[in-house]
């Protein structure tokens, strides 16, 4: 790593209150999928595999979290909160303020098109800073961070007053229904593996009643179930 690497190590360490033994696994943390392709040649790894780890340190201590906290709370309960919680809604407007993406490093196109700023690439980056540090440092200190950067919306989501994710909002009006299923399937893909847009259709009961387009799946995901609850008020239909 180079000077201009530590400093911007130094700035994500500043902004989320928090200092690596390993600054490697912070520059990993920080490296998204198109600077890695765009710097193949230095043999760089992108934040994807810390991403998917900390997916799953992220829940297992948010549900210890409510497991302790609301321990009168019914399973199904405990799930939405959690859902809403880890959403990526609730993890881009945390790094927002945390002011994550101004140290993410993008490729030239991410860059351009606003990548910085983009809900799925900072709720995908705050995945990777919590895998990354319960790398450096062990569920412990995860757990510290995770307490410390989701406080408010935890709260806010015991309280009720958190807001619920597009994904989230679809499902609650399925269960209010009998025998409905719900799937999400990607019917489209377009771009280069390292800037790829996925266009994603979601089903209800077999019956297409959204799309979306995203840069990545989930992105599409939220803005397909957005459009399916936008066609459910404007028609006024029930499931």
């Amino acid at each position: 790593m180079n000077n201009i690497d530590l400093e911007r190590i130094n700035q994500l360490e500043n902004n989320i209150g928090y200092v690596y033994k390993d600054k490697s696994k912070a520059f990993q943390a920080i490296t998204h999928s198109s600077y890695a392709y765009e710097h193949r040649h230095e043999g760089l790894s992108s934040n994807e595999r810390l991403e998917f780890l900390g997916d799953s340190v992220l829940n297992f201590l948010i549900t210890k979290k409510l497991f302790k906290e609301v321990s009168d709370m019914p399973e199904g309960e405990m799930s939405k909160l959690r859902a809403s919680v880890v959403s990526e809604a609730s993890l881009s407007q945390s790094a927002k303020k945390l002011n994550v993406g101004e140290v993410l490093l993008l490729g030239k196109g991410e860059e351009i098109m606003g990548g910085r700023k983009r809900p799925s690439i900072l709720a995908d980056a705050v995945e990777a800073i919590i895998g990354s540090i319960y790398l450096d440092r062990g569920l412990e200190a995860a757990d510290e961070f995770v307490s410390r950067f989701l406080k408010e919306n935890f709260e806010k989501a015991i309280k009720g007053t958190l807001f619920c994710d597009y994904k989230t909002k679809l499902q609650e009006e399925v269960q209010k229904g009998n025998n409905h299923s719900i799937k999400y399937t990607v019917i489209a893909e377009s771009g280069p593996d390292h800037d790829k847009v996925f266009t994603v259709a979601v089903f209800v009961n077999g019956e297409q009643l959204g799309q979306g387009t995203g840069k990545t799946k989930k992105e599409a995901e939220q803005k397909a179930a957005g459009d399916a609850l936008n066609r459910l008020k404007a028609e006024d239909m029930e499931l």
